[in-house]
């Protein structure tokens, strides 16, 4: 995908190719110069699990890079999860909504359905590359991809998981996100901590 400012490159394109350009070799010396101090699990993610997830379909990653530089800028990450959703944490309308993608459990009163998850989005901060895309740059990217993805298979759920701090739940609720949950981590490297859930209908 390519727009007037950026180029989007499905990470499947190097790891597809029989191009010597590009291949596996090509696309981890790619990922190599991306750092995020901001946020160590993005750029960890990047450049040790990318990869390894889209082979096995549990992901796929999307290279953002600028026309004008040609330097990576930044990424997304999306992903098929199935979501459940208190009925009580959302509104009427949304309720409304996604009754039409959901099975509902009375018992419970939730909603479960397939969702799209954005579940890694980071900014090259290397060598200043972060200053030629803003991050509502990055989200809408993804979005548009997200919406390529629906009009090929359906869906209206879109959700990511933020750390609990209000300049970055600002930022997603400035971008139509909206909080309907929240959930503790598990992971064995690291303390649970908690992620604010949000989502946005398509």
């Amino acid at each position: 995908m390519e727009t007037d400012k950026f180029l989007v490159t499905n990470i499947r394109q190097y790891l597809n190719s029989d191009n010597p350009k590009l291949g596996e070799d090509k696309l981890v010396q790619e990922l190599s110069g991306f750092s995020c101090p901001k946020n160590w699990d993005i750029e960890n993610y990047l450049k040790k699990n990318a990869i390894e997830f889209t082979k096995k379909n549990q992901s796929v990653t999307y290279l953002v890079f600028s026309l004008k530089s040609m330097a990576l800028v930044g990424y997304f990450t999306i992903a098929l999860k199935p979501l459940t959703v208190r009925g009580e944490r959302v509104s009427n309308t949304i309720k409304r909504k996604i009754m039409r993608v959901s099975d509902f459990d009375s018992r419970t009163q939730t909603y479960t359905m397939s969702a799209y998850l954005i579940a890694q989005l980071g900014k090259n901060y290397s060598d200043g590359r972060d200053k030629e895309i803003t991050g509502a740059e990055l989200l809408e990217l993804a979005w548009s991809v997200i919406e390529d993805m629906q009009y090929m298979g359906g869906g209206i759920v879109v959700f990511l998981e933020a750390n609990n701090e209000e300049k970055l739940l600002s930022f997603y609720r400035d971008n139509k996100f909206r909080q309907f949950d929240t959930r503790l981590t598990a992971s064995k490297e690291a303390e649970p901590h908690e992620l604010v859930q949000l989502l946005r209908l398509l």
